[in-house]
């Protein structure tokens, strides 16, 4: 029996189906850019004070003047409310919208129509904003630049629930943004009132460095003063730490120094297939092996027995993320290209679906390789490779995630779930034979949308799973070879 969160969200695909449709049932149109966008008065309404009152209402709502929607898009004769035709008739009316880009323009009507919206750029798409290739736009220029466009549309349409999305969105961005990105948000929180994400901005600020003459280029001069006047408070608070960590430094450093001794015993222990040994030290001496990376070394370093035998004493954990990039040892096994390594971290629960601080999985890292051997013909970082090496592995991680996904969704038979990474329609590939048919909402419409492609991937996921009709060779023929993907390697820096 269906749960209620997924009656909530088949309600919300539903709606959704009617925005990308296009025309279907449509009494309303919208031109931006160009461009027309087909959408629906009562659910614009119902879910939009700002458009029920611009429908329904004898006066243009507040912020919305002729410049934005322009002048000729209401009637007079029919007390404010948008001429159409008797019946309300489709494409009867075509409303100009000029304060708000395409793009953002979806976003928000993608937000209304289902409550739901993933605001980030496509991953690798080519952005004006973003010069580097194969971005995966998680926090570059172009991902603060739409964040912050769909912040003041929301603002401006009186989306509320929409703008603190975004908002939310917008202090995951900038903590690792560069700091002319992270000024621009600065400003914005500011003229849009938004305290938290003003701190969080203002504190990332003040720890740059960067001297007041330089802020002061691209800040207002009372910003300025707050920012110097948190450095100031800052460095008062380090100074009254001075004298108690002088205290404990000299301990501290006899510390490190023991850990450390720790870590190279245990390193020569793993290499010299001394597992016992790493157990006693575990048990004896207070080991952490999470701390000490002790599977990743493994992973890199020893046999698949070793591994083994790491695993099987219960006190690693297999998705351990390492370093400033979070690598986990299943991470590291697929960049090795080992199908030993593998086979070996999935039958002991490792996640094939497990996230980097980029946001890469390692079906990521193992479809990139794919794709780079397949169509460049060599591989970064890897002299050497065995195909059918590489082919194993794709089909090892690519088969545990499809085992995952199937455990989420509650059955296995792929439909209706909770797993909200599956691709819900297939992406447009230039040819409507490549689309599937079957499994409700994969209907054949696709190829007729008049919205371009860009919002089917609007939060409908970013991966495709296998179908379960389809092959093992045909899923890494799909799923696997996307020569745009770029992911560079190094199996030392976790």
């Amino acid at each position: 029996m269906s749960s209620l969160e997924d009656y909530l969200r088949s309600l919300s695909l539903d709606y959704l189906n009617l925005l990308i449709n296009g025309q279907a049932f449509s009494d309303v149109t919208f031109s931006v850019e160009g461009r027309l966008v087909h959408a629906h008065r009562c659910i614009l309404a119902a879910r939009s004070l700002f458009f029920r009152k611009f429908f329904c209402g004898p006066d243009t709502p507040a912020g919305l003047d002729a410049s934005s929607v322009g002048s000729g898009s209401r009637s007079g004769g029919s007390g404010g409310a948008l001429a159409s035709s008797p019946r309300g008739g489709p494409n009867s009316q075509v409303i100009p919208v000029n304060s708000v880009g395409y793009e953002v323009f979806l976003l928000m009507l993608q937000f209304l129509y289902s409550g739901q919206v993933s605001i980030v750029p496509q991953k690798h798409e080519p952005r004006p904003n973003c010069g580097e290739r194969g971005c995966w736009h998680t926090h570059c220029t172009a991902a603060v630049d739409l964040a912050l466009e769909t912040l003041a549309a929301a603002r401006s349409f009186g989306i509320e629930q929409l703008a603190l999305l975004t908002q939310k969105q917008l202090e995951s961005i900038v903590e690792k943004a560069s700091i002319e990105d992270v000024m621009k948000v600065l400003i914005a929180s500011r003229k849009q009132d938004m305290h938290q994400l003003w701190t969080t901005c203002s504190h990332l600020v003040a720890k740059s460095g960067l001297p007041p003459e330089i802020l002061a280029k691209h800040l207002p001069i009372d910003v300025v003063a707050k920012i110097e006047e948190l450095r100031f408070k800052s460095t008062l608070a380090r100074r009254s730490l001075m004298s108690e960590q002088h205290h404990h430094h000299h301990q501290h450093d006899l510390t490190a120094d023991l850990e450390d001794q720790k870590i190279r015993r245990m390193r020569r222990a793993l290499d010299s297939s001394d597992v016992e040994l790493v157990k006693l030290m575990v048990m004896g001496e207070g080991l952490n092996l999470d701390e000490a990376l002790a599977l990743h070394y493994a992973v890199e370093n020893c046999s698949r027995e070793v591994v083994k035998a790491l695993l099987e004493l219960g006190a690693a954990e297999v998705n351990y993320p390492a370093g400033p990039a979070g690598k986990t040892p299943l991470h590291i096994a697929a960049e090795m290209v080992s199908p030993d390594m593998v086979a070996v971290l999935l039958d002991h629960h490792a996640d094939p679906n497990v996230r980097t601080m980029e946001g890469i999985t390692p079906l990521d890292v193992l479809r990139t390789l794919t794709s780079d051997f397949l169509f460049k013909g060599a591989i970064p970082g890897l002299t050497h490779i065995e195909p059918n090496k590489l082919r194993l592995c794709l089909e090892l991680v690519q088969s545990a995630a499809l085992v995952i996904s199937r455990e989420e969704v509650g059955g296995g038979d792929g439909s209706g779930g909770a797993n909200t990474s599956t691709t819900i329609y297939p992406p447009p590939m230039g040819n409507e034979d490549h689309h599937h048919s079957s499994g409700g909402a994969r209907g054949g419409n696709v190829g007729n949308l008049n919205l371009d492609s860009r919002l089917v991937y609007l939060n409908l996921g970013a991966s495709s799973h296998i179908n379960e009709g389809d092959s093992q060779s045909d899923a890494m023929n799909r799923g696997g070879c996307d020569p745009s993907s770029m992911y560079h390697h190094s199996h030392h820096n976790y």
